[in-house]
């Protein structure tokens, strides 16, 4: 079957990311300190902000720290699988490199996503996760089972947005030829996900919510998470948008695509 055939090219594709990172290890272990370095000063950014108010809005310090775990969390797993093949995309148009993916029996766009895993985002999201059970444990919640798995179906639906805004702002390169800072300043924001949409407002927060949708991504899941949801709009809007984003970048990919003339053109 076809999913079995892809499978086993992702199984051979996790086999090299694997020998890739092991072959560095010194890098492999220094970008992970430096990673729970900068998670640590996002903690700390928390304390200091509660030291001269009580609350953000309806968030209380423990329930901005599940936030700020939460979007860690969304932002490792999404690094782990798709930013350093995102950023690639220009070099492989202005290599070349494109030619042979193209040439490829199997889906493009597949092979471009897919290519590279980053296997020390795994274990930065794993302390995104231990700062959550912690803040729980401090808010005394005691999920459901759906309420974990609708975190969990949320969480999926914040990384396809993710996924298909920075893909498309990628596939940009077939026009610019370099597009890795427009990728990377996409990424910066992912900051914004950190905090509270309550601390927002205006065309700031609409555009935050809507068009680049970094505020809903991370504060959906752990409103569900903290019974904090009191209408479906908010986790509606996360589904809708990524069905909306999903499409838009597929259609997007098929038009740049087809620009593509090679690097001997």
């Amino acid at each position: 079957m076809n999913w079995r055939r892809y499978l086993t090219i992702y199984a051979a594709l996790w086999k090299n990311s694997v020998a890739r990172e092991m072959s560095f290890k010194g890098n492999f272990l220094l970008w992970i300190v430096v990673e729970l370095c900068w998670f640590g000063l996002q903690l700390s950014f928390v304390g200091v902000i509660f030291r001269e108010t009580g609350a953000v809005g309806t968030w209380s310090q423990w329930e901005m720290v599940l936030l700020v775990g939460a979007s860690n969390f969304i932002q490792q797993i999404y690094q782990a699988f798709f930013l350093v093949n995102c950023t690639n995309l220009s070099e492989l148009i202005r290599t070349g490199k494109m030619d042979f993916l193209l040439l490829l029996p199997v889906n493009t766009r597949f092979i471009v996503s897919l290519r590279q895993v980053d296997l020390g985002a795994f274990i930065n999201a794993l302390f995104g996760l231990c700062v959550m059970l912690y803040a729980a444990g401090k808010l005394h919640l005691q999920p459901t089972a759906g309420q974990i798995t609708g975190f969990g179906a949320l969480c999926l639906v914040g990384i396809l947005i993710h996924y298909s805004l920075m893909f498309m702002l990628a596939a940009i390169g077939f026009w610019t030829v370099r597009a890795q800072g427009i990728v990377y300043g996409y990424y910066n924001l992912f900051n914004v996900a950190r905090m509270p949409d309550e601390a927002f407002h205006g065309a700031f927060k609409a555009m935050f919510t809507f068009a680049l949708p970094v505020l809903l991504v991370s504060n959906v899941p752990v409103r569900l998470l903290a019974d904090k949801i009191v209408s479906p709009v908010a986790w509606i809007s996360l589904l809708a948008l990524g069905v909306i984003w999903a499409v838009i970048s597929e259609w997007f990919w098929r038009i740049s695509v087809r620009r593509y003339t090679s690097a001997s053109s």
